[in-house]
């Protein structure tokens, strides 16, 4: 699936813990119906069987809609699943590993903090960038937040496209104008609570307003 960055206009980020009845499947489709633009699949701890079958059905899934699925920090689970790519941390191993892996028209995220780790990203291959923390955030308790002028500064050294993260809410987007940022990536503001098509269709709206400059 061919990349550009209007595809990070709303990039969700999955999480099963608020969802109640519903199944990180269904929630996905939710999503998926109501304008996500990207959809990673996160998942840190559960057995490789079982979520390569997992990341094989959101899949099939995502490409019903046509919305590309990243997986979170597996070129393995990426490659085997057919996903459209990866989302590599500064943890997580190197993009030149995760290229070999996929080949080159695959797609790879990396998460950055500073302008070094940003241009270390670029010179390495990655498509596009995750900057942050913006804000406290629920999978990231402890990261600590990345500054505006950091973001500005990154936006500034680079070519490549990035995204926003962490602790991205409908009550906070709008202090993200003007960064240079092509989106956001959302975890518990799609995906905290049972309401997904509509926490969707808000976060969608906001995000035509904050990051789309025509």
């Amino acid at each position: 699936m061919e990349f550009s960055k209007d595809t990070l206009l709303l990039y969700a980020v999955t999480e099963r813990s608020h969802l109640g009845t519903l199944s990180l499947l269904q929630a996905a489709e939710e999503a998926l119906k109501n304008g996500i633009t990207l959809l990673q699949l996160r998942e840190k701890h559960m057995p490789y069987e079982e979520l390569l079958a997992l990341a094989k059905a959101m899949k099939d899934l995502a490409q019903t809609y046509g919305v590309p699925l990243i997986i979170n920090d597996r070129p393995d689970i990426a490659l085997a699943s057919q996903a459209d790519g990866v989302h590599m941390g500064q943890q997580d191993g190197s993009v030149k590993e995760a290229r070999k892996i996929l080949g080159p028209h695959k797609i790879i995220g990396v998460t950055a903090r500073s302008v070094e780790q940003a241009l270390q990203a670029q010179e390495d291959g990655a498509n596009y960038l995750g900057i942050g923390a913006m804000f406290l955030s629920s999978t990231k308790d402890t990261a600590s937040i990345t500054p505006r002028e950091t973001v500005i500064a990154i936006a500034a050294a680079t070519s490549l496209p990035f995204v926003v993260i962490g602790g991205i809410k409908e009550d906070n987007i709008r202090t993200l104008k003007g960064l240079g940022a092509s989106g956001a990536a959302v975890v518990s503001a799609i995906f905290g609570g049972e309401d997904v098509a509509q926490r969707t269709k808000t976060m969608r709206t906001l995000c035509e307003e904050v990051f789309c400059y025509v």
